[in-house]
């Protein structure tokens, strides 16, 4: 039997990503691709990666502790954590 949480598809938390991304740092969710570094490729800062956590967190349902989020360094790195905690 299914938990009561959904269960997010890769495509679907990729999507989502993209789609927070643009939101908080103006990047096209295009270029948010799991191969992507958060800073070194798409030039987010410290400030914009907490709200992206916080946003990932509100929109799939997980908890992203500070130390986890260092971490966290490419979309795929995120993609992984989301998929494993949701």
């Amino acid at each position: 039997m299914q938990p009561m949480s959904e269960k997010f598809s890769d495509e679907q938390i990729l999507e989502g990503l993209g789609e927070i991304v643009e939101e908080v740092a103006g990047v096209s969710p295009d270029d948010v691709t799991a191969d992507k570094s958060f800073v070194d490729d798409l030039d987010i800062d410290s400030l914009s990666m907490v709200e992206i956590a916080v946003q990932a967190e509100d929109r799939f349902g997980v908890k992203i502790p500070d130390d986890e989020l260092a971490n966290l360094k490419t979309v795929g790195d995120a993609l992984k954590y989301v998929s494993a905690h949701s």
